[in-house]
């Protein structure tokens, strides 16, 4: 009897959707944010991505002979780069109080033009400054997932960080063929392979910065590509998450201390935060040192841009695919559990395949499960943050200390491939494989933990948890802002 209930309660609650708006005008809209916006924000992610990592293909494109960068100061100016961004990640909780288009506009106009500024570098000091201004310019971008979640329900939240994500695997898959374009028509130009290198690759994004200023909308109300009714929909549609959340009230451009300061205090906040660190440990490193790494492999240099490509080509159709089964299935942790230890594989393969002199090859291959578990686990922990906070304020803090602790993760990965430790590099693919098994671990104590919370919200409420967090009870009577139900 409860069960039917149950149903006819999920029946009634389809039927009222249904009568402000039809299933095809919900498609419609989702399409348009998904064509429009999604696919936006993911090239200026990309254009980001491509701007902060370019910096490996650069070294052994003759920036470290240049300026006379040693392993110590090329460490250096990824370090920069990163302290800059992780004493800048609070700026993530910016998207909830400055207007989305003017924001996005100043940050990709900023890194732009500092990332083109790399091309005229002559020192080591003055490229270690302009790898901390690009740090401070991008740390600003790190909110999209929160910001994503103004336009999509909890359930289609993970594609859309997916095809977010999945951009920096494409970046880098482009960044590779593009540089080995770039060194093969520098060896002939006027300037060297790497100034061109930076000025093509960061260019784009100053003119890109133009487009955001019309084509990004401060919330789906104000989308100039929607008409007066999808816009209506487009509101409507989320009305279940607003009324699921907090009961606390705050302006549509403020935050609340109180909902701030228990995040704060949340142990969840903290469970995926750390496995946002040791996942970027893994992310980090690679993506700098990956063609440095299949060069000591006995490649020419040429040959290392192009065979760092395939592995990122791969792993941007699997997050794809992990995102939208993820959404499809309603379920975070299995995805995140079996692409850490996935990506703990390829690590210790590598390392196993160093260790016993099994060729170059077998090296190379673990690349591929390497790659392609991490991003995939970046992807699912993100969105299992923001699913998890029950307010926008909320939100906004816990994706901000979630890039704060886990952007410290670059920090210790960008230094596990010293010179010293070539060509096998064993103890950064030995770190990096139980990094992987440690986000494994912390996933299976999120799980039980977040399992706990929905008993305990069932025995306290006495009735299911609903949609997006909204608590059934005998009648039909619907409990707002109080019965979440935590997404495992």
């Amino acid at each position: 009897m409860e069960e039917e209930g149950t149903a006819r309660r999920g029946s009634a609650s389809t039927v009222q959707s249904y009568q402000l708006y039809t299933p095809d005008e919900e498609r419609a809209v989702v399409k348009k944010f998904d064509r429009k916006l999604v696919l936006f924000v993911a090239l200026l992610y990309m254009l980001s991505f491509l701007d902060r990592s370019n910096i490996g293909n650069a070294k052994i494109a003759g920036l470290d002979i240049d300026l006379d960068l040693d392993s110590n100061r090329f460490e250096w100016c990824i370090w920069g780069f990163y302290l800059a961004y992780i004493c800048f990640e609070w700026m993530s909780v910016l998207w909830k109080i400055v207007p989305a288009h003017i924001y996005v506009t100043v940050i990709v106009l900023s890194w732009g033009i500092i990332a083109s500024l790399q091309s005229v570098a002559t020192s080591f000091a003055g490229l270690l400054v302009l790898r901390i201004l690009l740090g401070i310019g991008e740390a600003g971008f790190t909110g999209i997932p929160f910001y994503l979640s103004f336009f999509f329900k909890r359930e289609e939240l993970a594609l859309r960080t997916g095809y977010f994500i999945s951009a920096a695997p494409l970046a880098t898959t482009f960044a590779s063929t593009l540089a080995w374009g770039i060194i093969k028509l520098g060896r002939h130009g006027p300037i060297a392979a790497w100034r061109l290198l930076f000025l093509v690759e960061g260019f784009p994004s100053v003119l890109v910065a133009v487009i955001a200023w019309r084509t990004i909308p401060d919330s789906p109300s104000t989308a100039s590509y929607l008409t007066s009714r999808e816009k209506k929909v487009a509101r409507l549609r989320l009305r279940k998450e607003k009324e699921g959340r907090s009961t606390t009230q705050t302006s549509s451009h403020g935050l609340n201390a109180k909902e701030m300061l228990a995040t704060i205090t949340d142990p969840k906040s903290y469970l995926t935060a750390f496995m946002f660190f040791f996942t970027n440990m893994a992310f980090s490193s690679m993506p700098v040192f990956l063609p440095t790494i299949i060069h000591e492999m006995g490649h020419s240099v040429l040959v290392s841009q192009a065979l760092s490509a395939p592995p990122y080509l791969l792993s941007f159709i699997i997050v794809i695919l992990t995102a939208y089964l993820s959404d499809r299935l309603q379920n975070r942790w299995c995805f995140v559990l079996f692409h850490s230890l996935l990506s703990a594989f390829g690590y210790a393969f590598i390392a196993f395949a160093g260790y016993f002199n099994l060729g170059t090859w077998w090296r190379y291959a673990g690349l591929y499960p390497a790659a392609i578990g991490f991003f995939s686990v970046i992807t699912i922990i993100i969105t299992w943050t923001i699913n998890n906070q029950e307010s926008e304020s909320k939100q906004g803090t816990g994706f901000a200390m979630l890039q704060l602790i886990g952007q410290c993760g670059p920090l210790v990965g960008t230094r596990l491939y010293p010179e010293r430790d070539a060509p096998l590099y064993l103890r950064g693919m030995a770190s990096n494989a139980g990094a992987m098994c440690l986000v494994a671990l912390l996933c299976g104590i999120l799980r039980i933990y977040l399992g706990r919370l929905n008993r305990r919200t069932e025995r306290e409420y006495g009735g299911v948890v609903g949609e997006a967090g909204m608590g059934l009870v005998d009648g039909g009577v619907e409990k707002h802002g109080r019965a979440f139900e935590y997404m495992l």
